[in-house]
């Protein structure tokens, strides 16, 4: 099947069925081919699981090699909520695609993303008609606080993770999510990466793999 985004796609090994999907959501001005490197290591550990990793809707625009989920060039919160409101009936598209491809259900799939990647995945996970099996973010945040609480529709359950020393998404962020999601009773696991930037290491890898492995084992 054809996905309506450009998808770069990381099947099982030996012709394994497939049973779980990923869906990992790259940041600003990345790409899918930049957030697959996640993969190298959870799909050895995940045999029987689809990686996708869609490139955003459209070319970023402060980086053309690249793409985004919504524009940053406007530091207007408004516009800013409009252009994600468009990302997320995008990318709602492609995870049907992905569920009819697969013929997967919502609780076989975990959606994971970084920084702007993250903020969609989040925002996808708890607008969605059905719990997902799980959301894991790294380095994100809530784009829309009030405008969130008012479209929640789901319980998708989530792991965050974050770097202390983060300056392009500042580390509260964090804790800024978890008390939203505490407060709209979602179930959310936390934490701080000491000596950290704006990146993914090894260790929120490692801890991020554990997560979704006993998930899709419930």
């Amino acid at each position: 099947m054809t996905f309506s985004l450009n998808t770069t796609v990381i099947k099982p090994v030996e012709n394994n069925k497939i049973n779980s999907a990923i869906i990992l959501f790259h940041g600003y001005g990345g790409g899918g081919k930049d957030i697959s490197t996640l993969t190298y290591n959870w799909k050895r550990f995940l045999p029987n699981t689809v990686f996708l990793c869609p490139d955003g809707y459209e070319v970023c625009s402060i980086n053309p090699s690249g793409f985004q989920w919504f524009d940053l060039s406007k530091d207007d919160p408004k516009y800013i909520l409009e252009q994600s409101l468009i990302a997320e009936k995008k990318i709602h598209k492609f995870i049907n695609e992905v569920k009819e491809s697969y013929k997967l259900s919502n609780s076989k799939i975990c959606l994971s993303g970084f920084s702007q990647g993250c903020m969609m995945s989040i925002n996808i996970g708890l607008t969605s008609d059905e719990n997902f099996n799980c959301v894991v973010g790294f380095s994100g945040k809530i784009i829309d606080k009030d405008h969130l609480s008012k479209r929640i529709s789901s319980k998708t359950k989530m792991l965050l993770l974050h770097g202390e020393l983060d300056a392009v998404v500042p580390a509260n962020n964090l804790l800024d999510i978890k008390d939203f999601l505490l407060r709209n009773k979602i179930e959310v696991e936390t934490h701080m990466i000491s000596d950290c930037d704006h990146h993914i290491p090894i260790k929120a890898s490692s801890i991020a793999l554990n997560y979704i492995k006993k998930n899709f084992l419930i």
